[in-house]
Order: structure tokens, then C-alpha cells, then sequence
């Protein structure tokens, strides 16, 4: 990889990258090592991600996208002029092997179970079957993101004929791939396992069944059919035979000369495994990275029987698609609670990072997930209010749609419209979602003690002194937070606190001189004073 032929910007962005200490092109560079060390500088690199279409796409399935084509982005910083490519790999071949719970008609599906997800008709009726359906979800869903990406299904790879050849390699070398995986399992499955799986030509069942016979020279497999006992001859080529999953994983990085994935923590082992009967199949298994599984809100693992996690259905309800990637992009190898809470703060974080973008020098940039999001070239950003603090004038105003926001708005930032900022618009249509959903429920308000009813009441005194007399954000937290030292609270959070539980019926908010600039002067006196009565500050 030269850095010949670049121009002054593009050599300085090289530079950078290549001492970066971003985990993207740490990975990177691990690439670029690859290539050095085999003597091909210029050749293709291909980045994979792996898909189980058994059940509909979900969160993990965008992480592992997102976080690969972060790792390519940053490759071809360092690479220059070699070619890559991502091929999503749906393995769309297996047998069902138990009926999804969050499908329709399980009771058809429960008669295909153990044939390939291909022959398995669609519960939804609306594709030739089911696996058919869920890749048509996987591309529509990694299409509305906007990735750059091959689709590959593998029951097209193994009926064309373009596994052929190692799979004719894993059956020469089969004892060799026996001894790799007879240790990884419990006795009692050593003696059925077989990393070749017959499909049956009766019954069109993926068979978990032994090996009676092996020839390597015709290249097929014998076995007995499960239920009649019948031996019975089949290539192991053509698509009449498909591998268990750890040998298929292991064949396909070998058949294709995978370059490049990533799996979650949970597959270690297996990675270890299919690296190694890699290496028996004459290839070097691909570099890869290993992320950090996520959590719920209890710190237990996320397992999609259970439904204990957020959908990207979820997420893009309450926020944008690139706070979703922020959140994918921090911390990888750090396991993270994914819940319903982590959204408004990678909300604002990802606009603080697009607003520190420009001023940073360029090594700083190159550690701006903005960068790795958005592939080098993050927009602009010009939203005058965070997501915190449009939470907050929702809650205050119990705001039910976007027009009563941007009421509001429109007199904090009067040249700000729904057309002119449709980034905010977006972000007010989230926020008024959240409210409804999450803050709404969960709002406690408490009345003041004496001495905050007392400091209370001198704030909204001094408001209705101020009328409509314009004063920014910074002199409004000023004011408030003078009147907090001048009645004695030792400990201000203590009587910011006290402003966002007895007003807003909230724990915590975003710097409150903000939110009366953005409320109203006038507003905000008059909902103090609505509290100082008792009334009740859930009914607008």
C-alpha cells in the first residue's frame, strides 16, 4: 500500500490513520499486515458478516454491518486504491430446526421442521418460503440504512456448484476436521456427529444422522435414512449435502478467502474451532474481532426468545439511525446495557460529537465515531436544542404532537421551521414519541419542602419581574442558580433536583436556564406557581 499518488489531504488523512488509536483502524491495520505479509499489496480484500435467517433480522445482525463497514471505511483510508468488498452471508440452507415464537401459522411451520429455511413455506404468504421471506427483511433492513454491501444466499452457493471444490476438500480431509470437533463435544454426541449432513433425496431433510460410508473418490457420503433404515449414496457436492455450522463457517472463509469478521464474545470457541479446520482446508482463517454481548436493563444477557432487548424497530421509534450507530461504534469490546434509556443520551452525544467535528485537528476527527459513522464525511449540524431538553419542554407542555413543540420552537428560535431544519423535525417527532411512551408513565412529581417552596416562589417572583425582557439561556441558569445560593442550599444539585422533580416529575434534566429560555419566562413562573397551589402538573 503506497501513499504515492495522494494529494496533500488525502496524505495527512494516511498518515493520521496509520498511528490512530481509533479501534477501527487498529483493526484495520491488522489487515494491512495481512496483505504485507502474504507479498499481494493490491489485491481484493472481502469483509463478511453472517446471517441465521431462521428468525427475522434484529439489532445484532445491524451491530455486526455496522461495525464491519466501520472497519472497511478505515481500511481503505490506510489501503488506497484496493478494491473491498462486504458480502453478507444468509445461511438460509440450514433446517429448521424449532418453530420461531413471533411468526404466524406455527402450526404449518411445526410440519417442516429439519428442512432447508429455502423449502420451508412462508408463514406471512408473501415469499416462495421462509427463508426467502426473512432475506428479503435482511436486505430491505440493511438497504434503509444505506450500507454498501454483496448479498449471498447459501443455498444458491451450494446448488451453483461454488463450494463444490471444498467441499470436496472437507471430505478428503474429513477425519482431520473429526479430531478438531470430537473434543468440543459431550461424549454422547461424539458418537452421532458428523460435520457432513446429508440431505435426504426422500424426504428433503437436513439429517443430523453419522456416517455409515465415505468415498472420497466418487465424493460422496453414505448414511440411513432415520426412519426406514434404507443406506442410502450422495454427493457431497450440488447442494446435496450441507455442513454443520461450525465446518460450514470454517468452508466458506476457505472457498471464498474471507479476509475479514467479526463475531460476538459468545463465539470464541467456535471461531478457534473453525480457524483451525480452516487451516486443515489449506487457508489462513480471516482476521476478526470479537465484540461484547448486550445487556438489559437487569445486566442479564439479551436473548431474542426472551425479548429482553430493544428491536431496531425500537430505536428508530424514539431516534435517529446514526444515534443507533454511535451506540455500535463506542465501547465494542465493553458489554452495554441496551435498553429504552440509553437513547436520549447517544441522542445527544452523537450531535455533541457532530458539533466538536469541525474544530478538531485531524487526529481528533479520526477519533470522532461522526467520522466512522458517517464514512469520512459527516454533515453539518445547526439544531439549536438537544434531545434532553426538548424531553424536557414535552414533559412541561405534555405534548401529544410535533406542532405543540414547535409552538415553542419557533419563539426561542424564530427562523427555525419544520422545513428549513427537517433534522429537528425528526427529532421532535422522537421526542413527543419517548414522552408519550416512557416519560409520560413514569412521571413522579412531589411537592416542595419549605425551604424549596420558599426559594421556588422568590424564582418565580423575579420571572414575572422579567416579563417578556429578553435574557439568554446562560443569564436564566444564572438567575436560578443565585436564588439556590441565596436560600441556603449548600449542595446545588440538591435544589436543581428539587426544580426538575416538583415541576417536571423527573429526576434529572438538561441545564434548567435552558429550558425556561426555551418554555418561556412567563411560562415557567406560571407553572411554579401552579406546583406552590398543589395543582396537578400532569394535565396541561
Amino acid at each position: 500500500m503506497s501513499s504515492e499518488r495522494l494529494n496533500s489531504n488525502e496524505s495527512a488523512l494516511f498518515d493520521a490513520a496509520k498511528v490512530s488509536k481509533a479501534w477501527t483502524f487498529e483493526e484495520a491495520r491488522k489487515l494491512v499486515d495481512r496483505l504485507e505479509k502474504e507479498g499481494n499489496p493490491d489485491r481484493e480484500i472481502l469483509f463478511e458478516t453472517g446471517y441465521g435467517p431462521s428468525g427475522l433480522p434484529h439489532i445484532g445482525t445491524f451491530g455486526e454491518v455496522a461495525r464491519t463497514t466501520m472497519v472497511r471505511r478505515a481500511f481503505q483510508v490506510l489501503a488506497p486504491g484496493v478494491k473491498t468488498r462486504l458480502l453478507c452471508f444468509s445461511d438460509d440452507m440450514d433446517g429448521l430446526r424449532k418453530v420461531p415464537t413471533n411468526v404466524p401459522n406455527q402450526e404449518m411451520l411445526a410440519g417442516y421442521i429439519n428442512m432447508p429455511l429455502t423449502k420451508v413455506p412462508d408463514p406471512f404468504g408473501t415469499h416462495p418460503s421462509f427463508g426467502a421471506h426473512n432475506n428479503a427483511k435482511l436486505r430491505s433492513f440493511l438497504d434503509s440504512f444505506g450500507f454498501e454491501y454483496e448479498f449471498a444466499s447459501s443455498t444458491d452457493y451450494y446448488t451453483s456448484g461454488r463450494f463444490d471444490a471444498t467441499l470436496l476438500k472437507v471430505l478428503e480431509k474429513f477425519d482431520d476436521i473429526m479430531k478438531i470437533m470430537l473434543p468440543s463435544l459431550r461424549e454422547e454426541r461424539q458418537q452421532t456427529y458428523s460435520p457432513i449432513l446429508p440431505v435426504s433425496p426422500r424426504t428433503g431433510h437436513v439429517l443430523l444422522v453419522p456416517l455409515i460410508a465415505r468415498n472420497v473418490e466418487k465424493g460422496t457420503v453414505t448414511y440411513a435414512e432415520p426412519d426406514t433404515g434404507e443406506q442410502v449414496e450422495v454427493p457431497v457436492t450440488g447442494g446435496h449435502c450441507k455442513l454443520q455450522w461450525k465446518a460450514d463457517w470454517a468452508m466458506r472463509w476457505a472457498a471464498l478467502k474471507v479476509d475479514y469478521e467479526m463475531a460476538g464474545k459468545d463465539l470464541i470457541d467456535s471461531i478457534k474451532l473453525a480457524s483451525k479446520i480452516c487451516r486443515v482446508l489449506g487457508v489462513n482463517p480471516p482476521e476478526g474481532f470479537n465484540y461484547e454481548l448486550f445487556l438489559d436493563h437487569e445486566g442479564k444477557k439479551i436473548s431474542k426468545s426472551k425479548g429482553n432487548g430493544l428491536s431496531i424497530e425500537d430505536w428508530l421509534r424514539y431516534a435517529s439511525p446514526e444515534s443507533l450507530q454511535l451506540f455500535m461504534y463506542q465501547a465494542p469490546r465493553t458489554g452495554k446495557r441496551l435498553h429504552f434509556d440509553v437513547i436520549p443520551k447517544n441522542v445527544d452525544e452523537y450531535l455533541a460529537f457532530l458539533t466538536a467535528y469541525p474544530k478538531q485537528e485531524m487526529k481528533e476527527q479520526l477519533g470522532n465515531p461522526v467520522w466512522h459513522i458517517h464514512g469520512g464525511t459527516p454533515p453539518t449540524t445547526d439544531l439549536p436544542i438537544s434531545f434532553a431538553l426538548l424531553l424536557n419542554l414535552a414533559s412541561a407542555c405534555q405534548a401529544e404532537d410535533k406542532s405543540v413543540l414547535w409552538g415553542f420552537i419557533k419563539r426561542y428560535a424564530p427562523d427555525a421551521t419544520p422545513e428549513n431544519l427537517p433534522k429537528l423535525d425528526l427529532m421532535v417527532g422522537y421526542a413527543v414519541n419517548y414522552f408519550h411512551d416512557f416519560v409520560k408513565p413514569a412521571k413522579t412529581y412531589r411537592a416542595a419542602n419549605d425551604a424549596e417552596a420558599t426559594a421556588l416562589a422568590d424564582l418565580a417572583s423575579k420571572l414575572e419581574v422579567l416579563g417578556h425582557e429578553p435574557m439568554t439561556a446562560e443569564e436564566l441558569q444564572t438567575l436560578v442558580y443565585d436564588i439556590g445560593k441565596a436560600h441556603g442550599f449548600e449542595n446545588l444539585r440538591d435544589w436543581f433536583r428539587a426544580l426538575y422533580e416538583v415541576l417536571l416529575g423527573e429526576a434529572q434534566g438538561p441545564r434548567f436556564g435552558s429550558f425556561i429560555a426555551l418554555y418561556g419566562i412567563k411560562e415557567t413562573a406560571s407553572l411554579i406557581r401552579r406546583a406552590l397551589k398543589g395543582e396537578d402538573l400532569s394535565k396541561a
